[in-house]
């Protein structure tokens, strides 16, 4: 079954750094806008950032100055560099398309943050 694949998730201090990475089949990567989501336990998935087929990023408020979106179509790869982070950022992140297609969920990659 064809689904993403995130990895790149980890524990790390206030104020740090982690890079994504979410890799699919290319065809269901070529297939329109990926996402980056994340959920925090009993709440909703939330969009933080897409890219467009174009290559043009959109950020959600929370994430907007501090996350970078990225892909490499050629490697059917994209990646979200998340700086300056803080424990709010805490949750496990995924991607998929923009809208979202629900048995393309993968796994998720779990990030926290400590205060």
């Amino acid at each position: 079954q064809e689904q993403f694949v995130e990895s790149g998730g980890g524990l790390v201090q206030t104020g740090g750094s982690l890079r994504l990475t979410c890799t699919a089949s290319g065809s269901i990567f070529s297939i329109g806008a990926i996402g980056w989501y994340r959920q925090v336990t009993g709440a909703q998935r939330e969009l933080v950032a897409r890219i467009t087929t174009f290559g043009m990023p959109i950020y959600s408020d929370s994430v907007e100055g501090r996350f970078t979106i990225s892909s490499d179509n050629a490697k059917n790869t994209a990646y979200l560099q998340m700086d300056n982070l803080t424990p709010g950022d805490t949750a496990v992140y995924y991607c998929n398309l923009v809208p979202s297609f629900p048995a393309y969920w993968g796994q998720g990659t779990q990030v926290t943050v400590s205060s």
